[in-house]
């Protein structure tokens, strides 16, 4: 039953099979049984590139009974992989059907035993005798462990010495008791049975004799000598010898502690990478990261041994898509030592610490400190590497996102390599990770106005409209709503956005384009004509009714009325045309979103400064009543712009004018009244005053006055407003939009 098929070693197959036994009663039924797993290894040692591939699969299902007929496809198919793989089994971990990452980076061959000459080749047949040698001195233990280094390195020997479980338990022991004694011993030992961990069916055996256990405690122990020999080479070092005798036993132990640190190097090297390949094993991962894997990893980075680097790089990597792998290399400093990898020249090191950079990256604190160290010209330095352009892009990226770090790209030489990157595009898509950074940048005001240096804007909007590409006009919308030099730029596009605001227009595409529009608060813009002559007006009063399109394009409609409403003539029209009382609809429909309430009363701002509107918004509409609701609203952009407003109402209609200090009188002493209300006597008010003198702070007056909780209030003014008297540091022009900073909205690109 349940027979499957795979790849295992070199020129052989494996048959998963089970086993079930049954005991059937005297009436025929099952009363007892019992299932047994077991594996069949088929060696096809004549296979070759020019074996038939289909003889040899009907061959095998001949001669084993285990394998049906009906796989002879699937047989056949293996061969076929088997005969055409070029990679050995050691270094891809065996192969199977089934789908299995691929390690970034092969770490160099090990060669643990350099220097160690062998007079005779091992043979599998005398394992035995080999076994004796680890009973005897260290010089036989270092013999014998190499000639069972030398089979276990070919991996058709490696189920034979599976089975030998003397052999097995004695290199454990072997390791366990010695390994302190000497390094090219450790070095072996743990050669074999990283081979052993090459292959994940054999992992169970490694576990067994908690090999990863005592790795674990090795490299801790080299670590912690390599301190020890640090500092007395520190200590010789600043001797400051004057005399050739020190000088020369300075250089002494200067080579001395480089032959030391060679095989030292090589010992943490092979013990890392069996940590690695039993790391597959999410659980044992967990053990590891208990017993503080990441911090002798990181330890490690501050070595020169490039292979070494490779394979401690490949280890953090795979353990930065954990949580708390990833908390555990912030504390110890990752990013300060990673920073020196970059740039370097080896390619294989480079791609895989900007790999682990970029896992990294998503944490906020790591991204800051990335831009600390310096990394930032250095990633930007790397934009022009074809090898490595993507994952420095998409680091650069995350960098981005934070509003602290934007303006530190004006001080590098990304958005002109940026710039570049898009014109050479011509007409194809841009990719996600060039127009998203350009997209964040954009939101910078100085990164703005690099943008657009030279024909940068006139490029951008060239290739937008031609190619109608709604993130690259979202870049455009950024760079319009920053005030100063980079807006004016825009006066030549009011025609060419305007024509895109149509119905028949995909909502996404009018929505980047009329977000655009509504940034250009642009003095002497002749708003009119533009409404007229591109017939803006019904297209704008159709989108205010609640459902007629997305929300965004709604509140983008309403912030366009809020800025072409400070032309009077454009103001008067957008009267006539009845888009006041649908603004009113849309705020009741609306009032929990703050957004949509600041933007519409903004819009009424803008109106009461004409008269026409004026007019119309006080004498023919309820908007004065809503306003006076919102007076109060929890929202303090709200309220600054409700206040604002009603001051102006107030002034110019003495009605609304009484209702509106009614209302603030009754908001500014409402506890004050609650108390007088509920206290009848004289015997209250001493408890309440010092004396009869106070009591006038509780009335209006021209400036500001104090509650009886302490918190101060702006009162109504009484005097004469103009329309400059407004546009003061207390009311500022149109209010921010939550565009591009909603909190709970995810970063605008994402990838897997």
């Amino acid at each position: 039953n349940n027979i499957q098929l795979c790849l295992f070693i070199k020129k052989a197959l494996v048959v998963h099979y089970e086993v079930e036994a049954s005991i059937l009663g005297e009436g025929g039924g099952h009363m007892l049984g019992e299932r047994k797993e077991g594996q069949k290894i088929i060696r096809v040692k004549s296979l070759s590139p020019s074996t038939d591939v289909g003889a040899l699969a009907k061959k095998v299902v001949e001669e084993c009974k285990l394998i049906p007929p009906s796989r002879l496809p699937q047989v056949e198919q293996l061969l076929y992989y088997l005969q055409n793989r070029k990679s050995s089994p050691v270094e891809g971990k065996g192969e199977s059907l089934e789908k299995k990452e691929k390690r970034t980076v092969k770490p160099r061959e090990l060669t643990p035993f350099e220097g160690l000459e062998l007079n005779e080749e091992a043979s599998i047949t005398r394992v035995d005798e080999y076994v004796e040698l680890l009973y005897e001195g260290i010089p036989e233990k270092i013999r014998g462990s190499a000639l069972i280094l030398q089979l276990a390195r070919n991996p058709d020997n490696l189920e034979e010495l599976l089975h030998n479980e003397a052999a097995l338990g004695a290199l454990a022991r072997v390791l366990r008791e010695d390994w302190k004694q000497s390094v090219e011993l450790a070095t072996i030992i743990i050669y074999i049975f990283f081979c052993f961990s090459s292959f994940s069916q054999f992992h169970g055996v490694v576990s067994h004799y908690k090999i990863g256990a005592l790795c674990m405690s090795v490299v801790e122990h080299e670590l912690k000598r390599h301190d020890v020999w640090c500092e007395e080479l520190r200590k010789k070092n600043k001797s400051a010898p004057e005399n050739g005798s020190l000088r020369r036993d300075q250089e002494k132990a200067l080579r001395k502690y480089q032959g030391l640190l060679a095989k030292q190097e090589q010992l943490l090297r092979v013990s890392l990478y069996l940590l690695l390949n039993l790391a597959e094993d999410t659980r044992t991962e967990l053990k590891m990261r208990n017993k503080n894997i990441v911090g002798l990893l990181v330890k490690v980075l501050d070595r020169d041994d490039e292979e070494l680097l490779v394979l401690v790089v490949s280890f953090l990597k795979k353990l930065s898509i954990f949580l708390e792998n990833k908390n555990d290399m912030a504390e110890v400093d990752t990013v300060e030592r990673l920073a020196r990898l970059v740039p370097c020249d080896h390619e294989d090191l480079l791609n895989l610490t900007l790999r682990l950079l970029l896992n990294l990256s998503f944490d906020s604190g790591l991204r800051a400190k990335m831009v600390e160290v310096g990394l930032l010209p250095k990633l930007t330095d790397l934009l022009g590497d074809e090898n490595n352009r993507q994952v420095a892009m998409r680091i650069l990226y995350h960098i981005s996102i934070d509003d602290r770090f934007k303006g530190m790209f004006v001080y590098t030489d990304c958005i002109p390599q940026l710039m570049q990157m898009l014109f050479e595009c011509g007409e194809e898509e841009i990719e996600a990770e060039l127009i998203s950074i350009c997209i964040n940048l954009a939101a910078n005001k100085r990164n703005a106005q690099l943008i657009c240096e030279g024909n940068g804007l006139k490029m951008l909007m060239k290739r937008a409209l031609k190619m109608k590409d709604c993130l690259l006009m979202k870049m455009i919308r950024n760079i319009s709503q920053h005030d100063g030099p980079t807006k004016a730029l825009f006066i030549d596009y009011v025609g060419d956005l305007a024509a895109e605001i149509r119905a028949e227009e995909e909502e996404e595409w009018v929505l980047e384009c009329l977000g655009t529009l509504a940034n250009l608060t642009i003095p002497d813009l002749d708003w009119e004509l533009v409404l007229k002559e591109y017939n803006l007006v019904p297209y704008l009063k159709d989108r205010l009714k609640p459902g007629s399109a997305e929300d965004d394009l709604i509140l983008e409609v309403v912030i366009m009325i809020g800025t072409v409403s400070m032309d009077d003539a454009c103001a008067a029209m957008l009267a006539k045309s009845g888009i006041i009382p649908a603004l009113i609809e849309l705020l009741n429909a609306q009032q929990e979103d703050d957004e949509f309430v600041c933007q519409i009363v903004y819009v009424f701002y803008q109106m009461v400064f004409h008269q026409a509107t004026r007019d119309v918004i006080i004498k023919d509409t309820q908007a004065p009543a809503y306003l006076i609701d919102l007076m109060h609203d929890k929202n303090a952009e709200i309220r600054k712009v409700c206040d604002n407003t009603l001051d102006i109402i107030a002034e110019y209609d003495e009605e609304w004018g009484g209702k509106i200090q009614s209302e603030k009188f009754r908001f500014h002493n409402n506890q004050w009244l609650e108390m007088v209300e509920s206290r009848q006597a004289d015997e209250s008010e001493t408890y309440l005053y010092d004396n009869d003198n106070d009591r006038t702070d509780l009335f209006y007056s021209a400036g500001t006055h104090k509650t009886l909780d302490g918190a101060c209030r702006k009162t109504l003014y009484c005097g004469s407003l103009s329309h400059s008297d407004v546009q003061t540091s207390s009311s500022p022009g149109r209010p921010a939009t939550a565009y591009g900073f909603r909190p709970d909205e995810q970063p605008f690109y994402q990838y897997s």
